[in-house]
């Protein structure tokens, strides 16, 4: 397989070299190699200002990141054999860190296979493909995964904004089998089940999955508020680790639904409220009502999505966890999470602490945590590493 070149201004190798896989439009000599060349989706041989190989690149001419690298080894351009080996590595790991089945088995870059992402239910698959290379090649996907996994079915859900910057159509289908509406998963010993056509992202976020299995030791016999519930990872269990009362809160009545169903899945119907309505109404009429817990829970949906966001996103946060805190009693304890990846950590923390002081409150920071293993993080790409999650402790001053 002859590719063509694709080659760089001079220096502009050094990220690469570092570890680094993307390549911006600015890095590229144009004069020897244009862009204007290439067509959305095409690999080429990544070259040297003086004309070293680098390896091959998927190529997204029209974007900012024009090019990622796929493969160092020029002999290995992205076809099904090169899949199913990336496919095999990422398998050996997750069935290392799991007993079940149920986890994403493929993370796009750091997982060496950019623009693809799967998550796994057990013998159901769901499949993102986020660029125009790993579209092209949608049917080597497949296959691959019908070789490694042997899967039942396999769905394309190819619904996110991130396919608009590649040119390519929102749709939602089945690629390979058959693929009921919900699938089963077991988290932290919990049964579930996730909208996989209807919900968000692939239908369920397994990538708090630790987080949530720190819950057990703080909501024992506790009444708990579970803020952004969706379907209930965190409410559900909660209530499965033993809280007292679960109160899950959410906009969406089609979330609430499953949140209603995964409760009944584990007995604890008894146990779980669910309150329909915006987050911040719910907040202050719950304030007003005098309400209060002993936990609550906030992770929101990413109020930072794009940098020029960032302002109006810290204040959110803010506000969000400074109403959380109002309704903890007086040893409460508050899970603050975000899934911005433009908002840094240390950021979120001085966020919390700013907040339990405008309240007059004291604060500890009893655990740090993030994304789990089967969400890798690359050392090289910042961006890879976006969960964020603070457990705190709220006390009078």
């Amino acid at each position: 397989m002859t590719l063509p070149s694709l080659r760089l201004k001079a220096n502009a190798d050094r990220r690469l070299r570092a570890g680094h896989l993307w390549v911006f439009s600015n890095e590229i000599d144009t004069a020897v190699t244009p862009l204007t060349a290439f067509q959305p989706g095409d690999q080429a041989l990544l070259e040297s200002a003086g004309g070293k190989p680098l390896g091959i690149v998927g190529v997204s001419p029209n974007n900012l990141i024009c090019a990622r690298l796929l493969s160092r080894d020029q002999r290995h351009p992205l076809d099904k054999s090169l899949l199913v080996h990336r496919i095999k590595v990422a398998l050996s790991l997750r069935e290392r860190l799991f007993e079940t089945p149920h986890y994403r088995l493929v993370y796009g870059d750091s997982d060496f296979l950019p623009g693809l992402v799967v998550d796994r239910f057990g013998d159901i698959l769901v499949v993102q493909l986020a660029s125009a290379t790993m579209d092209k090649h949608r049917e080597d996907v497949v296959a691959a995964l019908v070789q490694v996994l042997k899967p039942s079915g396999i769905l394309f859900k190819n619904d996110s904004s991130a396919r608009d910057a590649e040119g390519l159509p929102r749709l939602v289908e089945t690629a390979f089998g058959e693929v009921p509406d919900w699938v089963a998963l077991e988290e932290n010993g919990v049964r579930f089940e996730a909208p996989v056509r209807e919900g968000q992202k692939t239908g369920w976020f397994y990538d708090h999955r630790m987080n949530r299995a720190r819950l057990a030791p703080y909501v024992k016999g506790k009444r708990v508020l579970d803020l952004f519930s969706y379907i209930g990872g965190w409410g559900v269990q909660a209530a499965a680790f033993g809280a007292s009362e679960v109160m899950c809160v959410d906009a969406s009545a089609f979330a609430l639904d499953g949140v209603e169903r995964n409760a009944t899945l584990n007995g604890l119907v008894e146990k779980v409220v669910c309150v329909e309505g915006d987050v911040f109404d719910a907040l202050r009429e719950l304030k007003a009502a005098e309400e209060r817990f002993d936990v609550v829970i906030a992770d929101p949906p990413a109020f930072i999505k794009r940098k020029k966001d960032l302002k109006n996103g810290e204040a959110a946060y803010r506000r969000l966890n400074e109403q959380a805190m109002r309704l903890l009693n007086k040893d409460g304890i508050l899970v603050s999470a975000s899934c911005s990846m433009h908002l840094p950590e240390d950021d979120l923390q001085n966020i919390l602490l700013t907040g339990a002081r405008h309240l007059d409150r004291s604060i500890q920071l009893l655990e740090r945590g993030g994304q789990g293993p089967d969400h890798p993080v690359h050392p090289a790409i910042a961006e890879t590493r976006y969960i964020k999650s603070l457990t705190c402790r709220i006390l009078p001053s």
